[in-house]
């Protein structure tokens, strides 16, 4: 099986190269932006043809929520126009589309119950609304596709919200973190092996939509606080604080708690717990 990884610079693309060694019976092919512009269809078409590309893993994306406000045209073209492009490239050679999205494509929504794949969309500002047209272009299009939506995501790698909590934990002497939005943290590790086990499993049905986050709730106030503990920043004082007190371009999702029931029915997989993952990035950090 030969394996294309496109936004492999990213987050969730340096934690499938960590891993893609320990699978020998997969190809791999990582590129970034410079290797690949996957808002050139020509391009792209070239790539999967000439390197015989079983599944394309979509991992690129324009993820900066707030100058997605800004810059619609470009969060458009990579988040929509770029996504089409890999599907069209896909359905031409018959091949496997496995594509990250958001929980932002329901970011507007009152919820307050776990959000299931075939609940309504309801987007939250730019971001969100390009995350959904990606979706819907691969859908249009109808190449084999595997769509996993995902929260919070963090890493060792680039910049995420642990990484700036170590970093603020470390150096100021009180820090306020929201309270008043719900999530569930996701360790891009993890989700790395959530892809392989899809392009493991011969028998799962494509075409399919699933959420992946880690186990359990918490505010980013709770996830702030659980960083500094494990990392033994105790001298920073850290204080709940509602959302309008950091003035915003975007409406950030009040409520993005992922429904994981079908995902771990068709996989068949256990899912870490947040704390647990974060544990375990704490460490590779600190090994690193």
């Amino acid at each position: 099986m030969k394996v294309l990884v496109t936004g492999a610079d990213g987050q969730l693309g340096r934690s499938l190269r960590n891993l893609a060694a320990s699978k020998p019976a997969m190809s791999w092919i990582f590129t970034d932006v410079a290797e690949l512009d996957i808002t050139d269809l020509s391009a792209v078409r070239q790539m999967v043809a000439q390197e015989q590309v079983d599944v394309l893993v979509n991992c690129a994306a324009f993820t900066n929520v707030d100058a997605a406000e800004d810059q619609p045209e470009l969060a458009e073209r990579l988040n929509a126009q770029a996504v089409e492009n890999l599907a069209v490239a896909m359905k031409e050679t018959g091949g496997l589309l496995v594509h990250i999205s958001t929980d932002y494509v329901f970011g507007a929504g009152p919820l307050n119950t776990p959000i299931r794949e075939d609940q309504t969309p309801a987007p939250s500002g730019v971001y969100g609304l390009t995350k959904l047209h990606g979706e819907e272009a691969i859908q249009r299009v109808g190449c084999r596709h595997i769509i996993i939506r995902t929260a919070w995501l963090y890493s060792e790698y680039g910049k995420n919200f642990v990484k700036t909590m170590l970093r603020l934990t470390a150096e100021k002497p009180s820090l306020k973190v929201v309270f008043d939005q719900v999530g569930t943290p996701t360790y891009a590790g993890d989700l790395a092996r959530v892809i392989l086990a899809f392009l493991e499993a011969g028998d799962t049905p494509v075409s399919e939509i699933y959420h992946f986050t880690n186990e359990g709730v918490c505010s980013w106030y709770d996830f702030a606080q659980a960083i500094a503990r494990y990392a033994g920043h105790s001298a920073c004082d850290i204080q709940p604080c509602h959302s309008d007190e950091f003035p915003s371009k975007v409406h950030r999702p009040a409520y993005s708690v992922l429904d994981k029931s079908k995902i771990k029915a068709r996989l068949g997989m256990q899912i870490p717990y947040w704390t647990d993952s974060l544990q375990r990035c704490l460490s590779a950090l600190m090994e690193s």
